[in-house]
């Protein structure tokens, strides 16, 4: 297939480029508005691939939507463009507005166009696939149970909300339109190439230097936990194997409380890179909580693994000690960013 995916060169995204090129025959269509977020270094051996095309471009510029499809015919859409930070959307909701919902329903009008024109067998192949999050159902009770496919939408926070409505987009160009569509639903992501506004790399590179480690409230909110990698394959197997129409819930089965990561990042840093200072766990601070924090997050994935034959590979343990290494063997990245561009401190939660 040739996919046309957004968001190709932020976190999730590329680590999809990667996927795709290193496991498969598909090639790649690219198009990211390169934010501050966003990293050609993280496409990897796909910078140099023939099967992998970037386009620097916003999904809210409807002619430049429309000149990527008819200049590469795409079989497929992958659109994984979106801003994805709580905090952020807190303070500026209206960039969420603009890229989530206007971006997706420029996006979608530019398939419907596009692939109303197809041929019978092309326009029955077509894909459009819609990556989301779990934070559009809402929050979860210590004794409620994971959400799934059928769960109710109660977003709580701006990113949530302008997620939420992208999905409602989404299903109802396939049931007003015909548009064969596909929605994924995520737990927080992890891993290589995180910008360091998340939690995991956040905490990650202050205990490396030393800093206080901010921790919301008393650190008990909780998140399950999904590799990168995992995801990424994972969401292919969607686009190739599921159902027009369908919803895919995918999540990593490592549910944790918020201080639980922290205090595991500390135990695995001080086992693999010793700080003669002590144990990092004493730079543990506690932060005022963000307004709205949803105090958790959980999904079950029983329907999609028995639907796409898809399990994760590493669980949490595996998975944060290589995204540790990952870290500390690409120093020159992350210390630009800090030293540069990114200046925050705060905990970030949101995948």
């Amino acid at each position: 297939m040739r996919i046309l995916l957004t968001g190709g060169c932020g976190f999730i995204g590329s680590a999809v480029v990667r996927h795709l090129i290193r496991t498969s025959d598909h090639s790649v269509v690219n198009i990211d508005k390169m934010t501050y977020a966003a990293s050609e270094d993280a496409l990897e051996e796909a910078r140099e691939s023939s099967r992998h095309f970037l386009i620097r471009a916003d999904i809210t510029d409807a002619e430049a939507m429309r000149a990527a499809f008819a200049t590469h015919k795409p079989d497929a859409v992958m659109h994984l463009a979106a801003e994805s930070h709580v905090d952020r959307s807190i303070d500026g909701p209206g960039d969420f507005v603009q890229t989530n919902i206007v971006g997706t329903y420029v996006l979608l009008e530019a398939a419907r166009a596009y692939w109303s024109q197809l041929g019978p067998d092309a326009k029955a192949r077509f894909r459009f696939h819609h990556i989301s999050t779990d934070e559009v159902f809402g929050a979860l009770g210590s004794e409620d149970p994971p959400f799934t496919e059928e769960t109710a939408y109660s977003p709580r926070s701006p990113y949530a909300a302008s997620k939420a409505a992208a999905d409602h987009l989404v299903r109802a160009w396939f049931h007003t339109y015909g548009l064969p569509t596909l929605v994924s639903n995520t737990t927080n992501n992890y891993g290589p190439w995180q910008f360091p506004e998340k939690l995991i790399p956040l905490v990650t590179l202050n205990a490396l230097e030393g800093k206080p480690l901010p921790v919301y409230g008393r650190g008990e909110n909780r998140r399950d936990w999904l590799y990168v990698e995992d995801h990424a394959e994972a969401l292919v197997r969607v686009l190739e194997g599921g159902e027009p129409g369908g919803t895919y819930c995918i999540g990593g089965r490592s549910g944790r409380s918020n201080l639980e990561i922290v205090q595991t990042i500390c135990a695995l840093l001080d086992e693999i890179v010793p700080d003669p200072a002590g144990p990092r766990a004493r730079l543990i601070r506690f932060v005022t909580d963000r307004p709205g924090h949803d105090f958790r997050y959980e999904i079950d994935p029983g329907a999609t693994e028995a639907a796409l034959d898809w399990k994760p590979c590493h669980d949490l343990t595996l998975g944060l000690r290589r995204t540790l290494t990952w870290y500390l063997d690409n120093r020159e990245w992350w210390e630009t960013i800090r030293s540069g561009r990114y200046a925050g401190q705060r905990l970030g939660t949101a995948a």
